[in-house]
């Protein structure tokens, strides 16, 4: 008996090794070709993760795109946290984070050592691949509408949310937009029944979660203390980007002005090497957020560039972890079932608003432009061609029209 106990442990050790060992190769993978910033980001993992893989199911991953709207921090970062802990646990989210972010966080060290001023940010290729996060959102667009926007109401909840975004740009506009569309969600089916969600193995207790939330608060506030107490670089760098982690709404570009203040106004990084780093994070795939690695790297070298990329992400992680475990608990509320009805229209509706404003309106310039996103577009819904090609396809074209 005990020798087929250990034989048993070992297989499931086996196991849990495969799966982590997929996570990490599948989130490596999206950090090498996504291309876009959060938004495409969101249609990268949709297609990956749910179309092909099907880890999890389309009402279960917009429930979870909702939720890290909610949450303060890299939206599409905590998006991918929270498919590898649903996969592969707490271990899990750290590898699917970790392969998200790592090909991104190369590649702007190596920005700071050598391409520091180097303006890429008009070069051909770069605005190709601009080009395909247009094709990637509107292919999000369309599947996740198709699930979550059939009837009349969730169709104009949508275009509210749409319109509302493209009005109203701030910090806490989708927060607003999101708590509005759940009420209203809420009101429109209090007495409807509602399609059961399915219910997620989440394989963290709730005591953990409850350790990762005091966690996440008790650095927020005891960091700037330990700040004034000690005059310690490193101290300093971790209290003043696991801030800008925290309290930033909607991810992204958003950090960027308390990354300046930050950085800039203290002295640690010029005005012109903060806009040259910036640029440089424009060309890298992966999240925006690991423009604190070249940062940290101008700051303190390669150790800099590991504190800062801990300390800007660590936030992310922890509100994840803590906020799960009680997601399953929420999503059976029939009340809650209709909040979420309403969020996840307003989801829709915020990347629509997103696919015309940036994206749209910074990249399709001219008839060449528009051409390209529709042969990518093409490529992605109807030929069904993995997403590295329809990059390599976008920047190639982008240097073609660049020739033009």
């Amino acid at each position: 008996m005990e020798v087929n106990h250990k034989r048993v442990t070992q297989a499931e050790k086996q196991g849990k090794a495969a799966i982590l060992i997929e996570v990490f190769r599948v989130s490596i993978k999206l950090g090498l070709t996504s291309f876009g910033g959060p938004i495409a980001h969101l249609g990268y993992f949709h297609n990956e993760y749910i179309r092909r893989r099907k880890w999890m199911d389309e009402r279960s991953y917009a429930d979870l795109v909702a939720l890290c709207q909610f949450l303060p921090g890299p939206a599409s970062s905590q998006v991918g946290i929270g498919v590898g802990i649903v996969r592969a646990g707490l271990i899990g989210g750290l590898v699917a984070w970790l392969g998200f972010t790592l090909p991104s966080i190369i590649a702007l060290v190596a920005f700071a050592f050598l391409l520091q001023g180097y303006d890429i940010g008009s070069t051909g290729w770069i605005h190709g691949l601009k080009i395909v996060a247009v094709a990637i959102v509107a292919h999000a667009i369309l599947g996740m509408g198709q699930k979550l926007t059939p009837d009349r109401d969730r169709v104009t909840i949508a275009v509210i949310a749409a319109t509302v975004t493209l009005y109203w740009q701030t910090a806490y506009s989708q927060v607003f937009i999101i708590v509005a569309a759940g009420l209203v969600g809420l009101w429109l089916y209090r007495k409807k029944a509602v399609e059961k969600a399915p219910n997620l193995h989440i394989n963290i207790s709730r005591s953990i979660a409850i350790v990762c939330l005091v966690m996440f608060f008790f650095l927020l506030i005891a960091l700037p203390l330990l700040r004034q107490w000690g005059d310690v670089e490193w101290l300093a760098m971790f209290d003043s980007f696991y801030r800008a982690g925290s309290l930033v709404f909607g991810g992204g570009h958003v950090v960027l002005p308390l990354l300046e203040h930050e950085v800039v106004s203290t002295g640690w990084v010029s005005e012109s090497d903060f806009l040259a780093g910036y640029s440089a994070a424009q060309a890298v795939p992966g999240p925006l957020f690991t423009f604190a690695s070249y940062l940290g790297t101008m700051t303190g070298g390669l150790s800099g560039a590991i504190v800062a990329t801990i300390a800007i992400f660590l936030p992310a992680y922890l509100l994840v972890a803590g906020a799960l475990p009680f997601w399953n608990v929420l999503r059976s509320s029939p009340k809650i079932q209709g909040a979420l009805v309403g969020i996840n229209a307003a989801v829709v509706g915020i990347l629509l608003a997103a696919l015309y404003d940036p994206l749209w309106t910074n990249t399709i310039l001219e008839s060449g432009d528009f051409i390209l996103a529709a042969i990518l577009f093409i490529m992605l819904v109807f030929w069904k061609l993995p997403p590295w090609m329809i990059v390599f396809t976008g920047a190639a074209g982008g240097m073609v029209l660049g020739l033009l």
